[in-house]
């Protein structure tokens, strides 16, 4: 189908609405796979994101450790849609507000856009849960920015904690206390641990690094990684623990404060940082739009990935409770987001076409984490055939470096890991963001700037109940 974007005025409030065959609305997962595939076939699209780039939000802690790149989590989105850019227009702007019967969506430059198919695939944006001081003071991880925040952030409070003189301030002047003990959570908290240990201990010195730094993991359920089998959880304990994470399971953050975090028994943790990725909730554009909302502020979709009564609607990934052929709840995983967008794709173009849809069917892939250099989990498939280790730390690396988007990313990624996992050296140590370096360095941890989302439009991320091969979710 040829492009067919035009200008029609909106009956009910008299503005022009530019008009495409489909306007889909975020740019994670979920939304760019469903543009390219709807490129492919010809249909017109219109494709809205904050954001001029994809995140492959995976590895996005790498990032923030410094372990590899911005450049290799992010790449622009007219050189991924490069080939259907006859078909597919990119727009960066972030929508103030959707009106899902009407398919309209306005920018907050105040255009509208329509479609005859409106597919949103809005994400998902850190849930604090309502904690005192969270949103203020803890660093979620589902971003970009938040990854050069929380990196810029570690740097300036490691040098502040270099800095002090006193001995009797010494102990855990840089104590770092991650949040959640999902994939994200396990795989952030293990690489600073490890980053102490091969890293910091040659920047700075052994002694530093051993009397000073802290890695603490909080989460209000009794095991890590939850959605794992008892054995991978097991085994991920122990590696974490030889790397001198310190594990606080069974009880809830109930304060985030300039001095650490407090828990429900009493419990004070110090600390310079605190990394939040222990929940997510839907973005907060779905329910002004006029859709019923469920568990998470989802979205409930029927099989066919459309709204409830709302044919021409499509939600997608981390805004949507999908299900599988069986009516299982399906978790807010990347590759449930990319397998929804190709699949609505499928369906937007039998509905141009006047042909019936079908309902989704969610192909898995299986789990799996690093947690260290040599150590990892992998749950492969629908059977969770079960790898621990260097074959699994081996299959991670592998199965991350097919799914980055693009050649110069993969050989980026490659390279920095041949560095990170056989030297003690960090080239991407950079400060990103002077201004979250200078509070850090100067006083410990500080409000952010308000906190940034993880996609385009509202915001997007993973959840801390799992992840399938080389993907955490982002819709």
């Amino acid at each position: 189908m040829a492009n067919t974007s035009a200008e029609d005025t909106d009956p009910a409030d008299g503005h022009s609405a530019i008009e495409h065959d489909v306007v889909i609305v975020g740019a994670g997962f979920a939304g760019l796979y469903a543009a390219k595939q709807l490129g492919r076939s010809g249909v017109d699209v219109l494709l809205l994101d904050q954001n001029n780039y994809h995140q492959f939000q995976p590895l996005l802690y790498q990032a923030a450790t410094a372990q590899i790149a911005i450049s290799t989590v992010a790449r622009p989105l007219r050189g991924i849609l490069h080939r259907q850019r006859e078909h597919v227009t990119i727009r960066t702007a972030r929508v103030a507000s959707v009106d899902a019967a009407a398919k309209t969506v306005t920018t907050d430059d105040g255009l509208t856009y329509r479609g005859r198919i409106l597919v949103l695939a809005t994400g998902s944006e850190p849930n604090f849960f309502d904690t005192p001081g969270a949103r203020e003071l803890a660093y979620p991880l589902y971003s970009v920015d938040d990854a050069t925040s929380l990196s810029s952030a570690m740097l300036g409070a490691l040098e502040r904690a270099a800095a002090t003189r006193d001995a009797a301030e010494r102990r855990g002047t840089f104590a770092v206390v991650v949040v959640g003990a999902g994939p994200n959570g396990v795989e952030t908290a293990g690489a600073i641990a490890e980053n102490i240990k091969f890293v910091v201990s040659e920047y700075y010195s052994d002694e530093f690094a051993a009397a000073q730094c802290e890695v603490h993991l909080v989460d209000m359920v009794d095991t890590v990684l939850p959605p794992f089998s008892k054995r991978s959880q097991k085994y991920t304990r122990r590696s974490l623990e030889e790397l001198g994470v310190r594990i606080h399971l069974g009880r809830a953050v109930s304060s985030v404060s300039t001095s650490g975090v407090a828990l429900e028994d009493g419990t004070e943790l110090p600390a310079a940082i605190v990394i939040w990725t222990a929940g997510l909730k839907a973005s907060g554009l779905l329910e002004p739009a006029g859709l019923t909302t469920g568990r998470g502020g989802r979205v409930d979709v029927e099989p066919d990935l459309t709204a409830p009564g709302l044919p021409g609607v499509y939600v997608l990934g981390d805004a949507a409770n999908i299900t599988d052929a069986k009516g299982r709840a399906l978790p807010q995983l990347g590759s449930v987001a990319k397998q929804s967008g190709t699949w609505a794709a499928d369906n937007i173009c039998a509905d141009l076409q006047g042909r019936a849809r079908k309902p989704f069917r969610f192909r898995d892939m299986g789990v799996m984490a690093m947690v260290g250099r040599g150590h990892a989990i992998a749950e492969m498939g629908p059977r969770r055939f079960q790898i621990q280790g260097m074959l699994a730390f081996l299959a991670w690396l592998g199965v991350h470096l097919v799914l980055l988007s693009g050649w110069s990313q993969r050989a980026a990624a490659l390279v920095s890991w041949f560095r990170d996992y056989l030297t003690r050296r960090r080239t991407q140590v950079v400060v990103h963001q002077p201004d979250e370096y200078a509070r850090a360095r100067r006083q410990g941890p500080t409000e952010p700037a308000a906190t940034p989302t993880t996609e385009s439009t509202t915001s997007t991320t993973t959840g801390p109940g799992g992840a399938t091969p080389g993907e955490r979710s982002q819709s």
